[in-house]
């Protein structure tokens, strides 16, 4: 009974303070309070109601029977607006807080909302090696499966609860790019509903040009409804060798090599200053050392990023075995290492034991609790910028991220990018190395100002023709977006298939005009997978 009225106290004298100070001060300068008083055991919650559904449908296997009605019922609603006079654009009925991004879409309040309630695995063919999913299923749910029965996916971006639809209408990629190349490069076929109300699938050899298209154009050709991915045989682990290096152009020699062998299965760096690195190479395997074996995924574990940032402290390298999802899913519990920035003391020990088996909280719930005061302090001081560019100007890209944001550490991803139709493909016809540079954090450039710096960064990447990843914050014009990106089969589809009174066209959104700071990510102005 004393731990009850104990608990009861505390939680009155809370509500008191939150009362005394107000809400908004709580959330701005006391955020980790609210998180690990309320989110947390939300996010618990919400995660635990999803993974029961997901494995109810599965072993009832309703959700192929249940597909095609919820397709028609999509069809319905996409032919009842064009009955209605088409007057807004349409987009999905899915809430803005309920994306990965974190940025939160006005569009919805303006568009007409297509509600799809496509969540499900639909079928796991083995024979073809194909796993055909519905949008909305997300990476946690994908690996929970197919590891149990010994298969993956060949390129499984980070994040549990990033969805195959984003992953698809966006970009995905992870440290199996360097031979597989990104997201959409595993995908075999993709099935929507055009503007029209009409049901349409397509492959590199049937409707190819729409294949071609869809990746990265973020909803604004149609609906997604379903897409068959490629899937290979799994391992129990990965064998995983770290090796810190130091000096910017080892740095980018020793990443660049590792990147180009193809024995190599996982390649990954994490920069933790201008000259100061470790390397990561991995490949999958069925036999572990006991005495190297690193579940790196429970709960009570440190920081993965952490950890690895030991290997660069003590200056020596190593050589671990993490279980298969575990490595998937490395970087998850702190979001990379954006929680440092909302649970400050997230990753000692102590927090870890007690109340490490309920982090992360959800990014929709951060979202969603943020209120407009956080948002527009995330929005100047805080940066979540993707950036791909050729593997040969490395070592120039990390010049100027240090240059205009000294963000740090910072993820590098290599990826091999066909030469392909689409917005996204090498300069040249020859498929090209290159590398995702990610930045996540406060930036500590002196006098920081978001608009000006990003905007310098942004006219680098597309010096060097390279791309921008469309989740994050994006300040180009018009004219600079269709600079970076191929438009020419995307707007050649949409006129084509009637999308320009049915989706708004990329960097055309209100929010993407010069005169504004910020461009909403130009084509999320779409269906908003993500």
């Amino acid at each position: 009974m004393e731990p009850a009225v104990s608990l009861a106290v505390c939680a009155l004298l809370f509500l008191l303070w939150v009362r005394v100070k107000g809400l908004e001060f709580v959330l701005i300068h006391q955020r980790w309070v609210f998180v690990c008083l309320f989110l947390l055991p939300l996010s618990l919650i919400f995660d635990i109601y999803y993974y029961v559904r997901a494995w109810v449908v599965f072993k009832l296997s309703s959700a192929p029977r249940l597909h095609g009605q919820r397709v028609r019922d999509i069809q319905k609603q996409v032919r009842e607006w064009k009955e209605q006079g088409s007057k807004t654009f349409m987009c999905t009925g899915r809430p803005g807080w309920l994306t990965v991004s974190l940025r939160v879409g006005k569009y919805k309040k303006t568009h007409k909302n297509i509600m799809i309630n496509l969540m499900d695995i639909l079928e796991v063919d083995t024979k073809k090696q194909i796993v055909r999913v519905e949008p909305l299923v997300t990476m946690g749910q994908v690996t929970a499966l197919l590891t149990s029965i010994g298969w993956t996916l060949p390129v499984l971006p980070e994040l549990d609860d990033l969805t195959v639809g984003g992953l698809i209408m966006g970009t995905g990629i992870e440290s199996s790019s360097h031979k597989y190349g990104l997201f959409q490069h595993i995908c075999t076929a993709y099935e929507l509903v055009l503007a029209d109300g009409s049901f349409v699938r397509c492959t590199p050899s049937e409707n190819s040009d729409l294949f071609y298209a869809v990746p990265w154009s973020c909803g604004t050709l149609g609906f997604l409804v379903a897409a068959e991915i490629r899937i290979i045989p799994a391992k129990k682990y990965v064998k995983l060798r770290f090796e810190p290096v130091r000096g910017l152009e080892a740095i980018c020699n020793k990443f660049t090599r590792e990147s180009q062998r193809p024995e190599n299965h996982f390649v990954e760096g994490l920069l933790y200053s201008l000259d100061e690195a470790v390397i990561m190479t991995g490949v999958m395997t069925d036999k572990a050392e006991p005495s190297k074996l690193n579940s790196i995924g429970s709960y009570y574990k440190p920081w993965f990023f952490k950890h690895v940032e030991n290997y660069l402290k003590a200056n020596e390298g190593g050589l671990e075995y993490i279980p298969l999802r575990h490595y998937y899913h490395r970087h998850t519990r702190s979001i990379f290492w954006e929680l440092q920035d909302i649970i400050p003391f997230g990753n000692n020990p102590i927090f870890r034991y007690l109340f490490g088996w309920m982090v992360p909280p959800k990014i929709s719930l951060l979202k969603l609790t943020q209120g407009e005061t956080l948002r527009k302090l995330y929005e100047q001081h805080h940066v979540v910028q993707d950036m791909l560019v050729p593997m040969k100007c490395l070592s120039q890209a990390v010049h100027t991220f240090h240059n205009d944001i000294h963000v740090y550490p910072i993820w590098l991803c290599p990826f091999i990018l066909p030469s392909q139709p689409g917005l996204v493909h090498p300069k040249g016809d020859e498929a090209e190395l290159y590398v995702d540079i990610g930045a996540y954090g406060e930036p500590r450039v002196k006098h920081f100002e978001a608009r000006s710096c990003m905007r310098q960064l942004e006219k680098f990447v597309r010096s060097v023709h390279g791309f921008q990843m469309l989740y994050a914050d994006c300040y180009m014009s018009r004219e600079e977006f269709w600079e970076m990106f191929d438009g020419s089969l995307y707007h050649r589809l949409r006129e084509r298939l009637g999308c320009q009174d049915a989706f708004p066209e990329g960097a055309t959104v209100p929010a993407c005009r010069p005169q504004s700071s910020r461009s909403s990510a130009c084509l999320l102005g779409g269906a908003g997978y993500v």
